[in-house]
């Protein structure tokens, strides 16, 4: 199989799509597939294209048996709504020559990722172009996020650009995301059944588990033994709701039992740091290593997953699997009809978005309770056996590639 990758983040990135682009085509170039890749620089979450690589040129290479097609693009250094249209724009038409460049290689299959939703109109045209079956993965829903969180406003922008959205859609020959009610979602976007797939996020069950002795980061945080860790890991961005870290610290300061260790890194850092200036309970830590990535989510007696609500289940959070292979309790903040909510009450907290005093009522009753949070351990480190398993999940999507590919050979 020939399966051409066209999206702007890949790996390097330590988190979010870049992470599963990364491994989803180091797992299938490892099967013996001919995988290329179309993508900008590694520039996120810290906005700022990482040493050794550039904005400015095109440049190809070698990464885990896949050939790799590095453009130019914008990153801006303050991120808005007007800067993140151009930043994506910069990347969609800089993108134009390496993509149309396979022309000759000639893929059985286009693969893109929304974001970003500028790109589809290009990778759309080299499929049809190529007789190449198109692919659109979803994992968030851009459009919407954009309106909810305020970036973009204007009802007539929206209805424009939505019906864009859509028209787009019911082009490509299959359409994934990764979560039934974002399933739902492209449903009600007008993707027929027949082109609609399941492709969840996955997680390293084996290189993920719970620790057997405590974290490593305990030491090197100097925290001690018998506190109970909150710990936030990931992205800093508009959609996670950063502002509530800040104010469940200031809330419990008085238990220093209790310590926050917020790590990750992105637009929103800054604020949030601003906002926990003075308070000894919070720790912050960049992203770590990937092959630290175990022992950081097991320093974790308990995950906090905030949650704006007016972006539920626009997104469900990449984060999750991770949290859930660890083996330690979820607290989020999620309505119970949302399927984050039905995922975290199995195995965890899940209260009222954006309260900050519910979080605080609920870690503190988690806190207390550490047969409770070794039971809701348990189920978290179950769930994620049986549904988030990577070589799993990842077989199936390339089954669902091969049948694709089979119907245009047929």
């Amino acid at each position: 199989m020939k399966l051409l990758v066209y999206g702007i983040n890949f790996a390097p990135e330590l988190t979010g799509i870049g992470k599963y682009t990364g491994e989803m085509v180091a797992w299938l170039a490892a099967r013996g597939h001919d995988v290329r890749v179309v993508t900008a620089p590694p520039y996120y979450p810290e906005w700022k294209v990482r040493d050794g690589y550039s904005a400015t040129r095109y440049a190809r290479e070698e990464w885990n048996g896949a050939q790799v097609f590095r453009t130019p693009l914008w990153v801006p250094t303050r991120v808005n709504g007007a800067r993140r249209l151009l930043h994506l724009a910069s990347f969609a038409l800089a993108s134009i020559p390496a993509l149309f460049a396979q022309w000759r290689w000639k893929p059985d299959l286009v693969w893109m990722t929304e974001p970003p939703l500028l790109c589809t109109p290009a990778g759309l045209l080299f499929a049809r172009l190529r007789s190449a079956k198109s692919w659109l993965h979803i994992q968030d829903y851009e459009v919407d996020a954009a309106f909810e969180l305020g970036l973009l406003e204007g009802a007539k922008l929206r209805a424009f650009v939505t019906a864009i959205e859509r028209g787009l859609l019911r082009r490509f020959d299959r359409v994934s995301t990764i979560s039934q009610r974002m399933l739902e979602r492209a449903s009600g976007k007008g993707v027929t059944a027949a082109r609609l797939l399941s492709f969840p996020n996955w997680a390293d069950v084996s290189a993920i588990r719970p620790l057997a002795s405590p974290s490593l980061y305990r030491a090197q945080l100097g925290i001690a033994d018998d506190a109970v860790v909150a710990l936030y890991s990931g992205n800093m961005g508009a959609k996670q709701g950063l502002e509530l870290l800040a104010e469940l610290a200031m809330k419990l300061q008085e238990r220093p039992d209790i310590v926050f260790v917020l790590c990750g890194n992105g637009a929103g850092r800054e604020a949030l740091m601003a906002r926990c200036a003075g308070l000894k309970n919070v720790y912050f830590m960049d992203l770590q290593p990937v092959e630290r990535l175990g022992d950081l989510l097991g320093l974790a007696d308990v995950h906090l997953l905030p949650q704006r609500a007016d972006a539920a289940d626009l997104v469900m959070p990449s984060k999750l699997t991770g949290m859930l292979s660890s083996g330690r309790p979820v607290l989020a903040g999620a309505r119970p009809d949302t399927e984050l909510g039905q995922v975290v009450a199995q195995c965890g907290r899940i209260v009222p978005p954006e309260d900050a005093q519910a979080f605080a009522d609920a870690l503190l009753l988690l806190a207390g309770q550490p047969e409770l949070r070794r039971e809701l351990g348990v189920r978290a480190r179950t769930y994620a056996e049986d549904r988030f398993a990577r070589d799993a999940v990842l077989a199936r999507f390339e089954r669902d590639l091969q049948d694709c590919i089979a119907q245009t050979a047929a």
